[in-house]
């Protein structure tokens, strides 16, 4: 692995990470009901998820599962169905609009886990992620690659994807007393609930 290959997939990660996705509709919802905590459990659920996926790809294992087709169209179901479910659940604040009683109720029960494991499921179950690394990481690979080179390359993905995650939780937090109006919180539940479905509905139909 040279600087110059490096450098050259850093620009591709860079791209794909900056573009918006599941990943940032999942911090974004739970940033604007659990504040910075909540966004960042959620952050730390989808840094995790996208570590095993990477270490998944890396080790091989991701070839396997990408191959065996019952496994990966129950990945996808099970992914597809997941950002709908909360996607429903934005939209559902978003009509409600009772943001206080809500989230004391999700204070009781314990929320902060329940960010992190949103963060984690909606990115552990999202087949497009393995994929992408199958996609990628190959080109950057020859035969005298290591097992290191492997496991940087699909955790560079994951570092840089949580830098971009943490930058956009402090600005929402830095403009949180204007997210805390009741119509722009509810506004912004539910464009995010939308965009959960249509990333659900849109891995669902991917053949």
């Amino acid at each position: 692995m040279t600087w110059s290959a490096y450098g050259s997939y850093l620009v591709i990660v860079v791209l794909i990470v900056l573009a918006p996705g599941p990943d940032t509709m999942v911090m974004l919802k739970n940033a604007l009901s659990g504040g910075f905590r909540g966004g960042l459990l959620a952050s730390l659920g989808i840094i995790t998820g996208n570590a095993v996926q990477g270490s998944a790809a890396a080790l091989g294992l991701g070839v396997l599962i990408a191959r065996s087709q019952p496994v990966f169209l129950a990945l996808k179901w099970v992914g597809a169905a997941y950002l709908v479910f909360l996607g429903v659940q934005a939209l559902r604040g978003a009509f409600r609009g009772n943001y206080d009683v809500v989230e004391q109720v999700q204070r009781r029960r314990g929320g902060g886990f329940r960010r992190f494991r949103e963060g984690l499921l909606s990115n552990i179950t999202n087949p497009k992620v393995l994929v992408l690394y199958l996609s990628v990481l190959p080109q950057f690979l020859t035969a005298e690659s290591s097992i290191g080179d492997s496991l940087l390359l699909a955790y560079t993905v994951s570092v840089l994807g949580g830098l971009w995650l943490l930058v956009l939780l402090v600005f929402v937090h830095r403009v949180r007393a204007w997210l805390g109006r009741r119509r722009v919180r509810r506004t912004l539940d539910g464009v995010t609930g939308t965009a959960l479905l249509g990333f659900g509905a849109a891995l669902a139909l991917e053949s």
